[in-house]
């Protein structure tokens, strides 16, 4: 059985034997235009851990090979070669080694002021993705950083770096039926949403809306509908003041112990713990 790490604080080991390459936004205008905080291509091994309780920005990551474990959902995943994870902002996230394994990823995080960061733009997801391309792409990056560093050369390997990202974070637009129900949804988390309420809403049945958002998204649309739910409150928490009762049934739980209950299983954490967590940088 894989052990997994303690969530309820930040952490960030590397290990001797993990290698990182990194670009930073503070090092590269055409990364900070794009409002991407930096991209790398990780080849770590255990003890590689981190945990983010307070993300302040969305974070995408892709499996190049190997295997790793990565939350999302308040579950750990096997994370494989050709899946890709994403993180929204202000939700708990971690991914740790398989002691014994070694595991190539690629990642993407994104500034809080990025469209892909903002509140509601996704919920946690699994979907499978070839990240070789990308993988290229941000190596690319490094290497021109490293060299000439030349302002035009940059922008493009940006580019190709954010049309991959494009198509990775488009799950919904791809399956246009889903895109109406979820934006309804967004624009009254309040309302007592049923099954058929949103098997109407794509106009289909309610068994074959479950196969769409499974296909699509990875997850029933009761999980799909709570993951939405709870990411906008963990929003709130993070950058309101307002009650946390308040908060609950803005979000569509009239029992603050159920959503109490909801928010510590996909996140971790109490609504209370959370909001007096520090926020990752």
């Amino acid at each position: 059985m894989v052990k997994h790490p303690d969530i309820s604080r930040e952490t960030h080991v590397l290990g001797d034997a993990t290698v990182q390459i990194v670009v930073r936004a503070e090092h590269c205008d055409a990364l900070a235009a794009r409002h991407i905080a930096h991209v790398a291509v990780v080849d770590a091994a255990a003890p590689y851990t981190v945990v983010r309780t307070h993300l302040s920005g969305a974070f995408m990551q892709v499996c190049l090979s190997g295997e790793g474990q990565t939350l999302l959902d308040g579950r750990w995943y096997p994370h494989k070669p050709g899946s890709v994870s994403f993180a929204p902002a202000h939700v708990l996230h971690a991914f740790h080694c398989v002691p014994g394994r070694r595991w190539r990823l690629a990642w993407v995080r994104f500034m809080p002021q990025s469209v892909h960061s903002v509140d509601g733009a996704m919920a946690p997801t699994m979907s499978p993705f070839d990240g070789q391309v990308l993988e290229h792409a941000i190596l690319g990056l490094a290497g021109e950083m490293q060299g000439a560093a030349d302002p035009g050369t940059c922008v493009v390997w940006v580019d190709v770096i954010e049309r991959y990202v494009a198509r990775i974070l488009a799950p919904l637009e791809r399956e246009p039926r889903l895109v109406q129900v979820w934006n309804a949804v967004k624009a009254d988390l309040a309302r007592d949403w049923t099954l058929t309420d949103l098997a109407a809403l794509a106009n289909t049945s309610e068994e074959h809306l479950r196969r769409l958002c499974q296909k699509s998204l990875g997850r029933s649309p009761g999980k799909q509908l709570a993951a939405l739910r709870i990411a906008h409150a963990a929003h709130l928490l993070a950058t309101t003041p307002a009650k946390i009762e308040a908060i609950a049934h803005g979000v569509g739980y009239a029992n603050p112990f159920a959503f109490s209950n909801t928010f510590k299983r996909l996140t971790g954490f109490r609504p209370s713990d959370y909001r007096a967590k520090p926020r990752a940088s």
